[in-house]
């Protein structure tokens, strides 16, 4: 027998965005429900798939010393961040089944009409829910190119796929020099793993400068990573893979292939023809610049509609949508700036803002500050935890001194680059930033000299 619901808020994915928005309005005495398709995604991918589980793998790398292979670290590793993610997934499904105004249903949503869903749980009963507003939040999912042998491989794994891969792989090929290839090729090096990444582009990182690539790829060499880039992936072969570059045809070994080759929205199954919500030509979800569909009533959040893919995104997605259901709706997509983002590498690079190629292109007057960690003697904090790789680069508009973007390939980037992303948004000049007064030592403390060196 079904059953039927009549709700204030339906939200489809429990991830950051839709969750925060649920609880919020069942703590305020909303109707909520909450559907999410696996209840090993409660709180969503970052916790479970992403941004915790990877970074968790990453700094448990980091404690490991010598060149041989570290497996039973690894599959204490993989075991330790299972505990952890276990624990946060429970956390997140008491934090909105513990409120009296929420329902959490786990199953899979697709709709009937445009305020009408119905969810097939996993016993196999149904449940309709009637919702005066729907958020969709179903995320998004690595992409698999057609490829000969990549989605029937035996060892082909996606980033989510490898994450519960509790055996060391002896040797791991990495299709992909992006963000995420690049995150897993360097852990996993320093695991033990023999690493090639295939890089299609012409160098690593298409979206950073140059020199920031560059020192990237040096970075990833002195740990163990080989990379070769202008590679085109021909097949994947049970024990190989085989690709082409300027040279030829070559073959490497593996023992595990990941695909990282970006990822795409996931709607499919939600029958949105039936709710008349529209999308893109790459399939995400169209929304406006409130995160309003094509049915002002439906909104869409995270991954799914086609911005940024990070968690923080999600969250200001919520603050949008909360801004339109319960605020003076001022708040919009058209108010971010300076969104920092960071790749967990050892060190990690973090960037916010315009290169120095981007700024040039946009015809601005730019003056560049650029250092290798090595050579800055006034910031000693990189030589105490021995990490002295990487560089600092900061984009200064020539005219008017405000800062136009910074790449941070050093120690404790992915946190000072909110620093940057601040002065940023609040119009603080390169020269203010180079003469405020920082913690000693401290990684802040390096924008004395960088700034300095203009």
């Amino acid at each position: 027998m079904s059953i039927e619901l009549d709700v204030d808020l339906a939200v489809i994915g429990f991830g950051k965005g839709g969750k925060t928005l649920a609880a919020t309005l069942a703590k305020q005495g909303r109707r909520v429900v909450l559907i999410e398709q696996s209840a090993a995604m409660y709180g969503g991918t970052c916790i479970n798939i992403g941004c915790v589980p990877t970074k968790s793998m990453v700094y448990r790398a980091e404690m490991l010393t010598g060149v041989e292979p570290h497996r039973s670290e690894y599959a204490g590793a993989v075991a330790t961040t299972a505990g952890i993610t276990a624990e946060l997934r429970a956390i997140n499904y008491a934090m909105l089944d513990d409120l009296d105004a929420a329902t959490v249903l786990t199953g899979s949503a697709r709709f009937l009409d445009p305020h009408r869903l119905v969810v097939q749980l996993s016993d196999g009963s149904a449940v309709t829910v009637a919702a005066h507003w729907i958020v969709i939040g179903t995320g998004s999912r690595p992409v698999l190119p057609d490829i000969p042998g990549l989605a029937d491989g035996p060892h082909v794994y996606t980033s989510t796929d490898l994450l519960a891969l509790r055996q060391l792989p002896e040797r791991l090929v990495v299709l992909g020099g992006g963000y995420v290839g690049l995150e897993f090729a360097g852990m996993y090096a320093a695991y033990g793993s023999a690493v090639t990444v295939l890089e299609r582009g012409e160098q690593l990182l298409a979206r950073e400068d140059p020199d920031i690539a560059e020192c990237t790829a040096e970075i990833l060499a002195a740990g163990g990573v080989s990379v070769v880039t202008g590679a085109e992936v021909s097949s994947v072969s049970e024990d190989a893979v085989e690709y082409q570059d300027a040279d030829g045809a070559h073959r490497v070994a593996a023992d595990a292939v990941l695909v990282a080759l970006g990822r795409e929205p996931v709607t499919d199954g939600l029958d949105l023809d039936a709710a008349g919500v529209v999308t893109t030509e790459h399939g995400a979800v169209a929304v406006d610049e409130h995160l309003r569909t094509s049915r002002p009533h439906i909104f869409a959040v995270g991954d799914v509609n086609g911005g940024p893919q990070f968690t923080y995104i999600s969250l200001d997605d919520y603050r949008i949508v909360l801004s339109q259901l319960t605020g003076d709706g001022s708040r919009s997509t058209a108010t971010r700036s300076a969104v920092p983002y960071a790749l967990f590498t050892t060190p990690p690079l973090a960037r916010v803002g315009l290169t120095a190629t981007a700024a040039a292109a946009a015809g601005k007057r730019i003056k560049v500050a650029s250092l290798r960690v090595k050579d800055m003697a006034t910031m000693p904090r990189a030589r105490i935890v021995s990490q002295t790789a990487g560089m600092m680069k900061v984009v200064v508009d020539a005219d008017t001194d405000r800062i136009l973007g910074a790449a941070l390939l050093c120690h404790d980037s992915h946190e000072i680059i909110n620093t940057v992303a601040l002065a940023i948004r609040h119009g603080i000049t390169a020269t203010e930033l180079r003469d405020s007064i920082y913690t000693h030592p401290s990684m802040t403390e390096g924008f004395n000299q960088l700034l300095g060196s203009l």
